[in-house]
C-alpha cells in the first residue's frame, strides 16, 4: 500500500481510516453527486431490515448541548427495496462498501447477512445489534449469551469481513466484545448511541416522539465516553476496532487511534456538513506530513496510562 494513510482493518484494506457511520450518509448515492468519494475509506449504509420500516413518530431529532438525540427507528425500504433501488448504485461507490443490517431475531440477522454474503460488490457486513430506538433493538447487544450465537450464525452465512456494532448501554462492554469475538466477528465497531432523553417541562412531555420518549445521544458530547469504551475493549479482545463518537476533525481521529481504534466512523458531523469526512481525510493528510506520523498502525493502542497512582 503506497498511500501513507492506507490501513489494514482486519481483512479489510482501506485507503484511509475514515468511514461514514450507518444512518448518517444514506447509501452514499446522494453524496456522490457533489462529493468525491474516492477520498473516503468507506461508506456504511443505513441499516437494512427484512421488512420495510416507517420508523418512529416525529419529532425524531432534537439538538442537545454538544450533541444530538435521534429516534429515527431504522426507517428504511427493507431488503427487497434496498436490492431493487439502492444496491446497484452502492456497488459502484469508489471506496469500501459495507452494508449494515438489523434484525428482530437471530434468523433475521443470518438471512440478511446471507443476502449480501456472496455479493462481489460488497466489502463487508456490519451487524447492528445495538440500536436503542426500536423494539428489541438492544436485546442482542446487551446479552453476551444471545450475542455470541447470533454472530456465529451470521459468520456461517458469509466469508466476507463481519463487523459487529456494539452498544455502550451495558454494564460490562468488555463481556459483549468478547462474545462477538467468540462468535467469529472480524471487527468491532463502538460505540453506537447512548440512550438519553430531552424533556419539555412546560408541556410535561419528552421532546422526541418515540414510544418511550427516549432516543440515542451522539455527537461531541459522547466522545470522552467513546474513547474510554475503545480503550477498555482494546484491552479485552484482539480484534481491530472502529471508533465512533463525536469525531469532527483529524485530531479526534488520532485520539481514537491512540486509544485503540484502527479506523473511525464519522456520524453526527455529517448532518452539520456532508463534506466533513472528506475534510477530515485532508486534515489527516496534512497532519501526517506536518507531524511525520509514519505508519498510522504504529499509533494504534499506544496510550500510556500512568500506573500506581493513588
Amino acid at each position: 500500500m503506497t498511500d501513507p494513510l492506507a490501513i489494514s482493518l482486519g481483512p479489510l484494506r482501506l485507503r484511509n481510516p475514515i468511514l461514514v457511520a450507518s444512518g448518517t450518509f444514506g447509501s452514499g448515492e446522494e453524496a456522490q453527486r457533489s462529493l468525491d468519494l474516492h477520498e473516503l475509506g468507506g461508506v456504511v449504509t443505513k441499516s437494512v431490515t427484512r421488512e420495510r420500516r416507517r420508523g418512529n413518530p416525529p419529532p425524531r431529532i432534537h439538538e442537545t448541548a454538544s450533541g444530538m438525540l435521534n429516534s429515527i427507528g431504522i426507517m428504511n425500504p427493507g431488503l427487497d427495496g434496498f436490492l431493487e433501488h439502492h444496491l446497484e448504485a452502492f456497488r459502484a461507490l469508489p471506496c469500501a462498501r459495507i452494508v449494515n443490517v438489523a434484525g428482530e431475531s437471530s434468523a433475521d440477522f443470518a438471512n440478511l447477512t446471507e443476502s449480501f454474503g456472496a455479493d462481489p460488490g460488497i466489502d463487508g457486513i456490519e451487524l447492528n445489534v445495538s440500536c436503542p430506538n426500536v423494539s428489541g433493538g438492544l436485546d442482542f447487544g446487551v446479552d453476551p449469551k444471545l450475542l455470541e450465537p447470533l454472530v456465529a450464525e451470521a459468520r456461517r452465512r458469509t466469508s466476507k469481513p463481519l463487523l459487529v456494532k456494539l452498544t455502550p448501554n451495558v454494564t460490562d462492554l468488555a463481556a459483549t466484545a468478547r462474545a462477538a469475538e467468540a462468535g467469529g466477528a472480524d471487527i468491532l465497531c463502538l460505540v453506537n448511541t447512548y440512550q438519553g432523553m430531552a424533556v419539555d417541562w412546560r408541556r410535561r412531555r419528552p421532546e422526541l416522539g418515540s414510544p418511550t420518549g427516549m432516543g440515542g445521544l451522539s455527537g461531541p458530547a459522547i466522545k470522552p465516553l467513546a474513547l474510554a469504551a475503545v480503550h477498555k475493549v482494546r484491552r479485552a479482545v484482539r480484534l481491530p476496532i472502529v471508533g465512533i463518537g463525536g469525531i469532527t476533525d483529524a485530531e479526534d481521529v488520532m485520539e481514537f487511534l491512540v486509544a485503540g481504534a484502527s479506523a473511525v466512523q464519522v456520524g453526527t458531523a455529517n448532518f452539520r456538513g456532508p463534506e466533513t469526512p472528506l475534510q477530515i481525510v485532508r486534515q489527516l493528510a496534512e497532519l501526517h506530513t506536518r507531524e511525520k506520523l509514519g505508519a498510522l498502525s504504529d499509533w494504534v493502542g499506544t496510550l500510556q496510562v500512568p500506573r500506581g497512582r493513588g
